[in-house]
């Protein structure tokens, strides 16, 4: 149980990392460095952040379980 615990969390930290650097540069652009600062714009971005992680951590948690991969 342990074991898919840690991987569950390891790939929700992967997908976040991954949604932060494939991002980082068009919201920047979009929105600009002195709105970024606003708490209201970070807020949304990381909440979106955590929505698609969470979604895609879900996603391949069930692909493996389903393809017999992991079992619990």
């Amino acid at each position: 149980m342990n074991k898919i615990l840690i991987l569950g969390i390891a790939l929700f930290l992967i997908f976040i990392f991954l949604f932060w650097l494939l991002t980082r540069g068009y919201v920047k652009k979009k929105y600009g460095t002195k709105m970024l600062n606003h708490w209201p714009t970070r807020l949304a971005y990381w909440q979106a952040a955590i929505l698609y992680s969470v979604g895609l951590t879900f996603v391949i948690m069930y692909v493996l379980r389903w393809t017999n991969v992991l079992t619990f």
